[in-house]
């Protein structure tokens, strides 16, 4: 049965992980792909059980600039998304276009693209990385700029820089509708600054910074149910306006209480854009 929006949906209640605040400067190193692809980092965290809300059913929508995430129609001509070099420049311009739409802006750049499973089996199979299952915000300040530094010649940059710039993500799933393992956004409006935990993040080709997080009773979590393949989850994860839009939305995946014992395995994509204006 598909997802009905006249259905009055409960809110679920699940467990997210956030940080423990502790001594010293968090340490977050990323996963490779692989059957046993696995975050690890240099902190601890606690399981707090939170009600995560039906975003459907949010009037008026949510939207990018007042919760910092949105959902939006959008039918790929992507087939197999295992197989992305193929049509990559393709599906790059699709959601270069999906984006500048939704946003507003003059022009974007993708710069990643990462596939996730939560099937140990397609992990090792597809060489795809697991869920993020700690709740986190993918830049700082610092590293969104670093980054489009690094992505941009030094003319480009300088001239980027003088304007408004922001990072979005595109999540989609990439095999079916999404049942286990979905995405919970944080309505960004809840979320304090001080909630906030700039953390190293080492990668195999970089390092740079992530923001973890601590509780925060007021933080108010939402997802979307059994997301379809023709829906893409647009998530803001920086933002260098400060003139009282949401800057970031705080995201985890977490486990569904409600999806079916014999779900089928989430497969999704998360691509990342540069958004100027």
């Amino acid at each position: 049965m598909g997802y009905d929006p006249h259905m009055n949906h409960p809110d679920l209640q699940a467990s997210v992980r956030y940080l423990v605040r502790g001594e010293g400067k968090p340490v977050y190193i990323a996963s490779r792909g692989g059957a046993d692809a696995a975050l690890h980092i240099g902190a601890e965290f606690e399981d707090r059980e939170v009600n995560i809300h039906d975003a459907r059913q949010l009037r008026p929508p949510a939207s990018l600039d007042q919760q910092g995430f949105t959902l939006v129609p959008h039918a790929t001509r992507v087939k197999d998304f295992y197989d992305l070099e193929s049509v990559q420049e393709r599906y790059e311009a699709e959601i270069i276009e999906l984006v500048v739409q939704a946003t507003a802006a003059v022009d974007a750049l993708v710069f990643d693209h990462t596939l996730r499973s939560d099937s140990r089996d397609i992990r090792g199979d597809r060489l795809t990385r697991e869920p993020a299952a700690v709740i986190h915000n993918d830049y700082t300040d610092a590293s969104a700029v670093k980054r489009l530094r690094d992505l941009l010649s030094a003319d480009q940059s300088h001239e980027r820089l003088q304007h408004r710039f922001a990072i979005i993500n595109v999540w989609r799933t990439i095999a079916g509708t999404v049942l286990t393992s979905p995405l919970a956004c944080c309505d960004a409006t809840t979320i304090d600054t001080i909630d906030l935990v700039a953390s190293e993040r080492r990668a195999k080709e970089r390092i740079g910074e992530l923001e973890l997080v601590s509780w925060n009773p007021g933080h108010r979590w939402y997802y979307y149910p059994e997301m379809k393949s023709n829906e893409a989850l647009l998530i803001k994860t920086f933002d260098s306006a400060r003139d009282g839009r949401a800057r970031c939305s705080i995201h985890t995946a977490f486990t569904n209480p409600l999806a079916p014992v014999d779900a089928p395995a989430r497969e999704s994509m998360e691509s990342r854009l540069l958004v100027f204006f």
